[in-house]
């Protein structure tokens, strides 16, 4: 039974999993978005998240704290710059799973795991305004009911006949 057991150990000691959410870690955030199996994009968001709500508070003392998480001073200084810049009207909820299918070799469930305000397509579609289409499944209606269905095509009683000549317009 796994009562009280929260981590996912990955199939990896201690040091190798931290090591490796660390490298995940500081990709994510030079990259914005990186491609990844759905249980470490899982164990890489409990990891990510605290470490962007600590970099919201610019001190020498959370600079510290995120780099014995990161390693990596060059992600630190977009984490702190353009990242926490994004990211300081936001509650919470930074990153976003979406799942892509399986891998071809092992048939693992992939993902890719993104900073959410850096999706250009999303970003797109709610500054608009459009709101998803949805389909509700009801009775289909007469076609016949309506003017565009009657121009488009003849009624069942009305049928032309070659023999009555048409006129044709301007002529």
């Amino acid at each position: 039974m796994r009562h009280g057991k929260k981590i996912n150990h990955l199939g990896r000691t201690s040091a190798h999993r931290k090591a490796m959410l660390s490298n995940m870690a500081s990709s994510l955030i030079l990259h914005k978005r990186i491609a990844t199996t759905v249980a470490k994009a899982k164990a890489l968001r409990k990891y990510v998240e605290p470490l962007l709500t600590k970099s919201k508070n610019d001190t020498t003392h959370s600079r510290r704290i995120i780099f014995s998480y990161l390693q990596d001073k060059e992600s630190l200084k977009e984490l702190f710059g353009e990242v926490a810049g994004k990211n300081a009207n936001r509650p919470g909820g930074y990153t976003r799973i979406l799942k892509t299918g399986n891998r071809l070799g092992d048939n693992a469930d992939m993902c890719i795991i993104e900073l959410v305000d850096y999706n250009e397509n999303m970003l797109v579609a709610t500054a608009e305004g459009a709101k998803p289409k949805t389909r509700r499944r009801s009775k289909k209606k007469d076609t016949n009911d309506s003017p565009e269905a009657n121009a488009a095509t003849p009624n069942k009683t009305e049928t032309k006949t070659e023999d009555t000549p048409t006129e044709e317009p301007g002529a």
